[in-house]
């Protein structure tokens, strides 16, 4: 072959520019059977980049469940897990995370994240219905985090409404660690019919090898790279590895793609997200056995004079790679067109394994598949961990080393107006919730995001959770209760768990502190969702999630879930009027670790994870499932951030409704109302049917507790007034958005 342009081949110093390590460019020789030009040297190094090689996460994922009844799609098999909801339909959903995109420039990287996980959805032939958010901010009282935080926002609601999928549900968190490393994880659900989905993969020698979409800029170019390496102030030089999007373009093309896949002309079909062309080329070869020629100078690009590299790796927004069965591409070809988008062959299918890569007709590289992909030749290391001493000082944390204050009133108001805590509704606003008309949650809130599927008796409910507090302070319980918070959602909306995706975010697994907390994190998740048999259907791994001058974020392995539901069993999280009875299912405890209460009032950062027994939460669950579907209770809300009081207060606003509940002499006050002790629920009962209610729990193991009743629009504590409802609710709905 011909060598590219270059005049003298790369050296080791140029491979770890590009983010390669020494025994990796003397393994890419051996592999070629001769030094790589710069072309392939780029290749090699977005390919084996974490973030698309997983090569020091992947030994520890595969320890995680991904075998279930419903699961049609395993983990790693396409783009995105498909789970069986019954019906003849099936569930396609993913996360995954935009950091460093959005660290340096919040809006494009938000919007951008928000356009990819829609595409691993379409592309799989599922219209998607439904997109969630979990998002992590430094200190609020920045201007940099408020800057952050408006960016983030604006992307993701300009995006995603101009794209027309509701934003049904999410999760904000402040702390100063992500001052300079925010975190933005997007979430997306489609629906498609079993059996219609397509495979990313390619095969067929001479079928032809369509790009369609967008053209192709410079835009991302190393954007695999980028997001494989730690933020600092050199990070801003590579604002070119952030990518535009087009959000109307994006549109155009879900259309076009729905129809085209509709045809049956199509072999496969993959988005073109991280590392552009060279990882759809390579990872759609890999899987097919066969290899590629594609000619670069075919690509439709929107800049003269790109090199072979800069196409190649470029992350252009709303692209799609398309193998077409051979005499079929007027079919493919009549579609694009009408919807006005790019549709040009770039190549075709060959026999063996390589990609060839030819400029004018000069060959400028020559790769194999499969040895660029995960599950194939990429390297796969495991790296050294140990237990960081912070651990230590955790597990030494004493309750009784901190006095219950004397106005729990001034708490509950802390707390109210907590950033952490506070309705988001300054956040939510800017999406559009109700675009589609199939989310059944905006005017009747449950713990999950309840989205119909329609022309059926079946909804999906859907989740993001993680406490990152939690997980710093034991990675290993702290993700547990991550999965097993998601599934409590999921059950008191009324739905049953079925699987999860993750995205999973830490800080530098070269640093054996940072991969110690990865290790664990796997291990609690997986214990969680074998025990919730909610199998792991794929997601994403975002490490170097840190700062040169601030170090590693909390580690926040977010969980989204997916819940199937009757509808005629979904719950809502409110009271429903006054004179109903509050109650209290799980066990209470003199446990405030790792709580806003322990961290933000006491400043005290140091403590375990919250009290957790998995086996206690199953059990809880289990619990009201049944109290659900034998229509005994008329709201179910999970206690949680901020504890029960904060529980109570959530449940009361909906309706402007208050509570008179008695705490629990046998335990601190403190505790009792703000603790974030596991496994408990706070529900409401109609007066005719208590009866009933106290005979179910009494025949099971679980304890429960009559916390009191619904008033009118009083909030009592032990006889004590706590206020007004309106006032509260002003202190609540109000906080962030005087804040900024």
């Amino acid at each position: 072959m011909t060598t590219a342009p270059e005049t003298t081949l790369p050296t080791y110093e140029t491979a770890k520019k590009l983010g390669l390590l020494p025994e990796e460019f003397q393994r890419i020789k051996e592999i070629l059977g001769r030094d790589p030009n710069f072309t392939e040297l780029s290749i090699f190094s977005v390919m084996w980049s974490e973030h698309c090689s997983y090569k020091n996460s992947i030994t520890w994922l595969k320890t995680l469940p991904k075998k279930g009844p419903h699961i049609l799609a395993e983990a790693g098999e396409e783009n995105a897990g498909l789970v069986d909801i019954g019906g003849g339909l099936a569930c396609c959903f993913k996360i995954e995370s935009h950091n460093h995109p959005s660290a340096l420039e919040p809006y494009q990287g938000a919007a951008t994240g928000v356009g990819g996980i829609n595409r691993d959805i379409f592309t799989m032939g599922a219209r998607p219905i439904a997109q969630l958010n979990s998002l992590r901010f430094g200190n609020i009282n920045s201007e940099k985090t408020k800057w952050l935080l408006k960016g983030v926002v604006k992307g993701i609601g300009d995006y995603g409404n101009a794209f027309g999928i509701p934003t049904v549900g999410g999760e904000v968190f402040f702390d100063e660690c992500f001052n300079i490393n925010p975190l933005v994880n997007a979430m997306s659900a489609g629906i498609v019919e079993v059996g219609k989905t397509v495979s990313a993969t390619s095969y067929g020698v001479g079928n032809p090898v369509y790009i369609v979409g967008s053209a192709t800029g410079k835009d991302g170019i190393h954007g695999a790279t980028f997001a494989s390496e730690d933020i600092s102030a050199a990070s801003t030089d590579k604002l070119p590895s952030v990518q535009v999007g087009d959000p109307f373009q994006e549109k155009l093309l879900l259309e076009a793609t729905l129809e085209v896949i509709a045809t049956g002309a199509v072999i496969g079909m993959q988005d073109m997200g991280a590392a552009g062309i060279i990882c759809s080329n390579s990872e759609m070869s890999a899987k097919g056995k066969h290899g590629m020629r594609i000619d670069l100078d075919k690509v439709p690009t929107r800049q003269a004079n790109m090199q072979p590299f800069e196409i190649l790796l470029s992350e252009s927004q709303e692209r799609m790679l398309i193998i077409v069965e051979k005499g079929k591409e007027k079919l493919v070809e009549d579609v694009f067109d009408k919807w006005d988008l790019n549709c040009a062959i770039i190549g075709e299918v060959i026999e063996g394994d390589h990609l060839h890569y030819f400029m004018h007709g000069e060959m400028v590289a020559d790769v194999p598949a499969d040895v660029l992909v995960l599950g194939g030749g990429a390297p796969i290391y495991e790296r050294e961990y140990k237990e960081p001493a912070y651990i230590a000082i955790n597990k030494a944390f004493d309750i009784d080393s901190i006095k219950i204050p004397k106005d729990l009133k001034a708490v509950a108001k802390h707390l109210t107006t907590h950033p952490n805590i506070a309705s988001k509704h300054w956040v939510y606003d800017q999406y559009d919730s109700m675009v589609g008309t199939v989310n059944m949650s905006t005017n009747n809130p449950s713990d999950a995001a309840i989205v119909n599927i329609k022309g059926t008796d079946k909804a999906i409910a859907l989740t993001v959770d993680c406490n990152s507090r939690y997980v710093y302070a034991d990675p290993e319980t702290g993700t547990a209760i991550a999965v097993a918070e998601a599934a409590r959602n999921i059950v008191c909306a009324g739905g049953e768990p079925c699987a999860i995706t993750n995205c999973l975010n830490f800080g530098n697994p070269y640093n054996p502190e940072v991969y110690w907390q990865f290790v664990h994190a796997i291990k609690g998740m997986g214990t969680a969702c074998r025990i919730f048999l909610t199998p792991v259907t794929g997601g994403n791994v975002s490490f170097y999630n840190q700062s040169t001058d601030e170090g590693p974020v909390y580690p926040t392995p977010t969980i989204g879930m997916l819940g199937l539901l009757d509808k005629e069993n979904r719950m809502s999280l409110h009271f429903k009027q006054a004179g109903d009875l509050i109650f209290l299912i799980g066990e209470s405890k003199d446990d405030i670790a790792s709580s806003e209460y322990l961290f933000s009032f006491h400043n005290i950062k140091h403590s375990p994870a919250p009290y957790f027994d998995i086996n206690k939460e199953l059990e809880v669950q289990q619990v009201v499932k049944e109290l659900i579907k034998e229509k005994l209770i008329a709201s179910a809300h999970d206690v949680s951030d901020g504890g029960l009081y904060i529980t109570l207060l959530e449940s009361a606003m909906p309706n402007n409704l208050g509570f008179d509940i008695d705490t629990d002499e046998d335990f601190r006050k403190d505790a009792f109302l703000f603790g974030e002790a596991q496994s408990r629920v706070v529900v409401s009962i109609n007066p005719e049917n208590v009866d009933a209610f106290v005979d179910y729990l009494s025949s099971t193991n679980i304890e429960f507790t009559n916390l009191g009743i619904v008033s009118d629009t009083l909030l009592f504590i032990d006889g004590e007034s706590f206020g007004n409802i309106a006032a509260a609710k002003d202190l609540y709905d109000n906080a962030l958005e005087r804040l900024l």
